[in-house]
């Protein structure tokens, strides 16, 4: 923008403020307050407050404070900001100095207000009769019934020993929340009053209120200070019943009773199902051994708490580090470490390879490879876990020297050392470098070790080298399941769906039992070739398998009924998936985009948004893609500001759907400033660009693009050049076009694929050379499929030639003899050539044989509603009006010389007995009224289910000129873009 010399606004910089938050960058905030400040806009309310959160947000308290003392008009709001940093920090002195200076400068305080000051009294050495200063204000600015503000004054004055304030606060309160019951039953029981605690239990139940963890915690404290032992079972009960019985505060609270009960088997119980054991519960539970005389099973626990007691052996220690390293418990581990060099047990081989895995998992790379090298063992197991480590990182050239070094010092691989090289030359794309280890493993002897071929197979399947991955699996000689199922996951991967289901039902005839992986992965191809029985059968024996509840098996099932179009079970199959993960929101965004129900798929974007889940790349651009397929300008440009939002308008696959996106929906200008700019592009990113200036017409800019795209090294692919030949048909460069098709072959090693036949036939049909496009589909090299034949048909009835058009009819009724589209354009060439008999003939065998005509249609959108049209459609509420001003389009388009053209497909008897409205096609209806609903400087968007026809198109041309707008159609075939009489395709389409 701005090496544009566009100045950006308020509004620009909240969103690059947004950002910096998001991201929690202090030094690119640091760098746009300077831009701010030098714009002027420093006296915005709006950005100062954004800055301070950002300040705030990332430790910057100072920097907050001078940008709040620097604003000339201080909301409360920003009041509120600079208190709560001022708590959090814990500088209460602070906060009741500013609290001050906001009373002096007479701003009003809010509720937020008075509970920060509350909240910095209780943290801080406070005289107390301040309190009852700000307790006066409380109540004298109506916030003495205020659940927010009186909360933290009923804990601050339970704490202080008032407990009768803080019950006469209660008391006001007119509604009660759980952190209002949770402060005065806690005061309660701090204070000696264990009885009322219990008492206003009861009133909790009896109120109906759902109690809360901590509400049970003050509750149960309460029983075990006064013993009421027996109260605290029957409380038990009820936290069993009410789902509480895993909570840690509740726990710890049961702990305790049932320990100062005496009652160890409970407490033990309790303790051990803990999911989340912290100091209290360890505490509680010693605590109430040692009172009892237990002192060998608490000194136990302490042992186990703290990690250094007893003296254990180094199987102990290697156990309690692989605990610590399983938990990323590193200072603990690093405690153990001290305590087996003081004991003699550094240098065993068990407990060396469990401190390199601690340090390894802890992700302390240093310290790893510092113990790594003063090792004196040669044990294998330390070389292959510093191979992990390294892959971890993604540090190919440490994992390769390390290696390489392994192999220098004489140590032999194991069959764990290959898969770690392995793994990490697959995660990072080093083909190459796995071949030389495929190459070692040989050598070694592991090439049918199945452990190292499934590994070996994973990273061929995922780079594309399939053949190589079957080979390896069609030499094991175990039946295993992984190296199985790579291969299956690896077809899926390709789109060699066929291909995945073979030999998925091989496995099964082999008696090898999947695993979900497997199960999920024929289903995905199933999907994937909208095989829908075949998956169910597949889904069907998953669940006899006991993976029923599997999430990527319920992931596959949904966008197995997705890519299938079954509505009903796809959400379904969706409320049956327990802990949905954004992969199931994915499957379904894409599952519907994929198979045409583009609108079901925003639908389900616009719930996942909802639901709070988090969109991640694959999510972007399925939703952008559903989109673009249906112009939905709107929303994808919704989904394009969240995306900026959220940072990912960085990756290099997003934008590119976004080109998509703009030039689908007709806006060519914003797909071209989205490509440009891309700081990075690749040749999906080209494509996108030459294939929408062709849809638009504009085959020079395509051909530019492509010549600039060849010159800057980017290699094109077969997509590249369905785009160009596209350009070349639709701008008429037909000697280009045939050069284009023959440089495939000879310039770039790219075999023409039938999408590239079907180019050159409609290259050479719309220019009109019929009889060279017949011997062009004569002398392919491979067999015409019927696009080919209905693309020459189609330029045959545009240049009214019978004889080439019944032959191109003939081959493609041989190739699909059901096909409605290819009597419908039989009949048409019949009608253009005035061959009315043969026409009446086609017809009757179109009625015998139920084929019916697809009815053209078009959409306009006019202020966020899409409104449908078809031909001679009354049904529009507005119908009467839009016929009204048609009729006076229509004379002002025929003063002008516009001429009607009625006569191309009825002849003279149906011309006389057609109701006129046949002749008002939908886009004449969308159109006239997009100019009664849209503003001058709107342009006027249509689409198109079929091909606008010559009538249509001419008038369109003579309405932008009389009405002096832009206008866009976007018909089966391109996009026609009319502005002052004329259209972009120059009559050639």
């Amino acid at each position: 923008m701005e090496m544009r010399g566009i100045r950006a606004n308020v509004q620009t910089y909240l969103w690059l403020l947004d950002g910096c938050y998001n991201s929690g960058s202090l030094l690119s905030a640091q760098k746009l307050h300077g831009k701010i400040l030098k714009s002027g806009y420093d006296l915005e309310n709006v950005l100062c407050d954004r800055i301070i959160d950002i300040y705030m947000g990332c430790g910057d308290l100072d920097g907050a404070v001078k940008v709040f003392d620097e604003m000339c008009d201080r909301s409360v709001s920003s009041w509120n900001k600079i208190i709560n940093g001022f708590v959090v920090n814990k500088l209460s002195g602070r906060v009741l100095g500013l609290f001050q200076r906001m009373t002096a400068e007479n701003v009003i305080p809010d509720e937020m207000t008075f509970s920060g000051v509350l909240r910095a009294c209780g943290g801080g050495n406070v005289v107390f009769q301040y309190v009852h200063q700000i307790h006066a204000r409380i109540t004298s600015h109506g916030f003495g019934a205020s659940t927010r503000v009186c909360n933290p004054l009923i804990d601050l004055y339970s704490k202080n020993g008032f407990i009768d304030s803080a019950k006469k606060i209660f008391d006001r309160l007119c509604s009660k929340d759980s952190v209002s019951w949770v402060a005065i039953m806690s005061g309660l029981s701090q204070n000696g009053h264990e009885i009322e605690c219990i008492f206003l239990f009861r009133q909790i139940q009896a109120s109906g209120t759902v109690p809360t963890p901590y509400i049970f915690s003050s509750v149960l404290s309460a029983c075990t200070k006064i013993e009421l032992f027996e109260v605290g079972k029957q409380l038990h009960g009820l936290v069993f019943k009410v789902g509480f019985s895993s909570e840690t505060y509740v726990c710890n609270a049961l702990v305790t009773l049932y320990s100062h009960s005496g009652n160890f088997i409970s407490a033990e119980q309790i303790f051990s199902t803990m999911r989340n054991r912290d100091e209290v519960s360890y505490n509680s539970l010693i605590s109430g051994l040692a009172q009892r005389g237990s002192s060998d099973r608490a000194l136990e626990l302490f042992k186990n708490m703290q990690l250094d007691c007893l003296k254990p052996d180094c199987v102990t220690v290697a156990s309690l580090l692989s605990a610590c390293a399983s938990v990323g418990a590193l200072y603990m581990g690093r405690q153990l470490h001290s305590y087996a060099i003081k004991g003699g047990m550094s240098s065993d081989i068990i407990l060396e390879g469990s401190l390199l895995d601690l340090y390894v998992k802890c992700s302390d790379i240093d310290t790893a490879r510092e113990f790594f090298l003063t090792t004196e063992t040669e044990n294998v197991v330390l070389w292959n876990v510093m191979l992990v480590a390294y892959g971890q990182l993604y540090n190919l050239s440490d994992s390769f020297e390390i290696f390489r070094q392994m192999q220098i010092e004489g140590m032999i691989p194991n069959q764990f050392t290959y898969p770690c090289i392995l793994r990490t030359c697959t995660a990072l794309g080093a083909l190459d470098l796995g071949k030389q280890i495929h190459s070692q493993v040989i050598k070694t002897g592991f090439q049918l070790n199945v452990y190292v071929c499934s590994v070996l197979i994973d990273m061929y399947a995922k780079h594309g080298k399939l053949d190589t991955a079957l080979g390896i699996l069609r030499r094991l000689t175990e039946e295993d399941v992984v190296s199985w199922t790579a291969m299956i996951a690896g077809y899926v991967q390709h789109d060699m769906f066929a291909e995945a289901l073979k030999l998925f039902e091989e496995m099964q005839n082999r008696g090898i039992q999947s695993d979900n992986i497997g199960f999920s992965s024929a289903i995905s191809a199933s999907a994937g070739i909208q095989a829908l029985n075949q998956g169910q059968q597949i889904h069907a024996q998953s669940c006899v398998c006991g993976y029923s509840d599997d999430l990527s098996i319920g992931n596959a099932l949904a966008s197995l009924y997705a890519r299938c179009g079954r509505i009903e079970e796809v959400y379904l199959a969706f409320k049956k998936i327990d802990d949905k993960d954004n992969i199931s929101w994915n499957a379904l965004i894409s599952g519907f985009a994929q198979s045409g129900y583009c609108e079901e798929a925003l639908q389900v974007f616009t719930q996942m948004k909802k639901a709070t889940i988090e969109f991640d790349l694959f999510t972007f651009t399925s939703a952008v893609s559903a989109a673009a397929n249906v112009a939905n300008t709107k929303q994808g440009k919704q989904i394009h500001a969240m995306i900026i939002k959220t940072g990912y308008d960085s990756e290099i696959e997003v934008s590119n759907v976004l080109v998509t996106l703009y030039a689908k929906c007709g806006i060519i200008d914003d797909a071209k400033r989205e490509f440009h700019a891309m700081a990075e592009k690749n040749e999906v990113s080209w494509n996108a660009m030459i294939t929408g200036y062709s849809q638009h017409g504009f085959g020079i800019e395509a051909l530019d693009f492509f010549q600039e795209m060849k010159k800057l090294g980017v290699m094109p692919n077969h997509v590249t050049f369905v785009g160009v030949l596209s350009a070349c048909s639709h701008a008429g460069m037909v000697n280009e076009g045939l050069g284009y098709l023959d440089s495939m072959r000879k310039e770039h090693g790219l075999v023409p694929k039938p999408e590239h036949y079907v180019c050159v036939v409609d290259l050479l049909g719309r220019a009109g050379f019929l009889s060279h496009a017949r011997k062009f589909i004569e002398d392919m090299p491979i067999k015409p499929d019927a696009l080919v034949w209905r693309t020459l048909l189609s330029a045959c009835i545009v240049h009214k030639n019978m004889e080439i058009g019944e032959f191109a009819a003939h081959h493609l009724l041989e190739l699909e003899p059901q096909d409605a589209a290819t009597y419908v354009l039989l009949s048409n060439i019949y009608a253009v050539t005035g061959k009315w008999n043969s026409r009446g003939r086609t017809r009757q065998r179109m009625k015998n044989m139920g084929v019916k005509k697809e009815p053209g249609r078009s959409w306009i959108e006019i202020k966020n509603s899409v409104h449908a049209f078809f031909v001679g459609d009354r049904l529009h509420p507005l119908a009467d009006k839009i016929y009204e001003y048609l009729g006076d389009l229509n004379k002002q388009a025929a003063n002008i010389g516009y001429v009607q053209d009625q006569c191309a497909l009825l002849n003279d008897v149906e011309q006389g007995h057609k109701d006129p409205t046949v002749y008002i096609h939908s886009e004449k209806l969308a159109i006239t009224f997009g100019l009664l609903s849209l503003s001058n400087s709107i342009p006027i968007r249509v689409i198109k289910n079929l091909r606008v026809c010559n009538d249509c198109h001419n008038w369109i041309k003579f309405v932008s000129k009389i009405s002096n707008r832009a206008i866009v159609v976007r018909d089966a075939y391109r996009f026609h873009h009319f502005e002052g009489g004329t259209c972009s395709c120059r009559d050639y389409w």
